[in-house]
């Protein structure tokens, strides 16, 4: 990987990392894929999600596993984390963190291909796990992101799955 390649990541090996404690999508940066031609998944598991429920102000903990097939850029993952981190004083519903981090990541990368599914550890005695994925419009990334979604979830949870 040459200079020019690298000159967008600021964050990678930067000893002053400041944590950002309210939502912040500045903070994401990107590279650029060497493999374009090829379709592979990159796949991200991040156990250590916090966010804030809106309402109540409560700490909501999950396994956020973000997974895509990249096109011109990617994600690093050091941003990803510090993204990731600042949701910690968010006050979002589940459902609503998996799309706000879908867009955020879709909007860096357009990539071909993304799905973001959070596992939510229950509260109140339910858990809540939403997933969201994104293929590109009019593509063959479309119809996969269809058949995931309608297959996503063909087990249902067990104590040892979650």
């Amino acid at each position: 990987m040459d200079k020019k390649d690298l000159e967008n990541i600021t964050l990678l090996g930067n000893q002053n990392t400041e944590y950002d404690f309210s939502y912040n999508p500045n903070v994401l940066e990107v590279f650029i894929n060497k493999h374009p031609e090829n379709d592979y998944f990159v796949k991200f598991n991040c156990p250590e999600f916090t966010s804030l429920c809106p309402i109540t102000s409560q700490p909501d903990f999950a396994t956020i596993y973000i997974s895509y097939i990249p096109q011109e850029k990617m994600v690093e993952s050091k941003s990803l984390k510090l993204y990731l981190f600042s949701f910690r004083n968010h006050g979002a519903f589940h459902e609503d963190c998996m799309n706000i981090i879908l867009k955020d990541l879709i909007r860096v990368m357009q990539p071909k291909y993304i799905e973001v599914w959070g596992k939510f550890t229950p509260r109140g005695g339910i858990s809540i796990d939403p997933y969201v994925n994104y293929g590109i419009s009019g593509t063959k990334y479309e119809q996969m992101a269809e058949y995931r979604l309608k297959n996503h979830d063909l087990y249902p949870e067990k104590i040892d799955n979650r």
